[in-house]
């Protein structure tokens, strides 16, 4: 009986514990980009989050660790996103399916656009959680081709993933900045995914012969 009156005290504590952690994450996140990275101090941050600096190295240990977390919650966001929409099972063409991922990950973007510009102009790239969530992106991408184009030559696919990655989400980066209005993002990566799903669907339709229909995601 005691067991579980522990357990029911400790759940309250840790979903609170939780709050309080995303409270920091979200209030360095606003900070970091107001201010830049070099410009925060973890004094800061615990002032702004109406904390004492004690409770913020309670659940970071220093400014470094807040940037790797929020880094990391980004790209699980956008992972997430990218996920959602190559396996959303809709009949979609190539070029609807690319619009659709290269637009999923600039909302995301654009809805951090202050912070991402603060980590891009504060966080080394060797050093952040990018090339660990590279490979995971590749993985994605890859499979697409798949679906789309069948079994093939993995070495053939690996490039074709690489070009694909480098086009598509230079493209998405460049067009989710702040100086980029909605109208100038969308036709940039409209034109971007056209581009893309264009090169795709003469692949597909090389693949299948002259005159073949080109394959849709189904």
């Amino acid at each position: 009986m005691a067991s579980k009156a522990a357990g029911q005290r400790r759940r309250p504590t840790q979903e609170r514990a939780k709050a309080t952690r995303e409270h920091i994450l979200d209030t360095a996140a606003r900070l970091f980009g107001e201010r830049g990275i070099a410009n925060t101090s973890t004094n800061r941050i615990a002032a702004d989050a109406g904390m004492s600096i004690g409770t913020v190295y309670r659940y970071f240990s220093d400014r470094t660790v807040i940037v790797e977390e929020l880094l990391a919650r980004l790209l699980e966001n956008i992972e997430k996103r990218a996920t959602e929409s190559i396996f959303d099972r809709s009949d979609a063409s190539m070029h609807e399916l690319t619009a659709r991922l290269l637009n999923s990950i600039a909302e995301e973007l654009v809805a951090n656009a202050l912070l991402v510009r603060a980590l891009v102009a504060g966080v080394q790239f060797y050093s952040s959680g990018i090339p660990e969530f590279e490979p995971r992106l590749r993985l994605l991408i890859k499979v697409l081709l798949i679906q789309v184009l069948g079994p093939g030559d993995d070495h053939e696919y690996d490039v074709m993933t690489f070009v694909m990655i480098n086009t598509g989400f230079s493209a998405v980066l460049r067009a989710s900045a702040i100086e980029f209005d909605e109208r100038q993002r969308r036709e940039a990566i409209d034109m971007t995914a056209h581009m893309i799903g264009d090169w795709i669907e003469a692949e597909a339709a090389r693949r299948s012969g002259a005159g073949a229909p080109v394959p849709r995601l189904r």
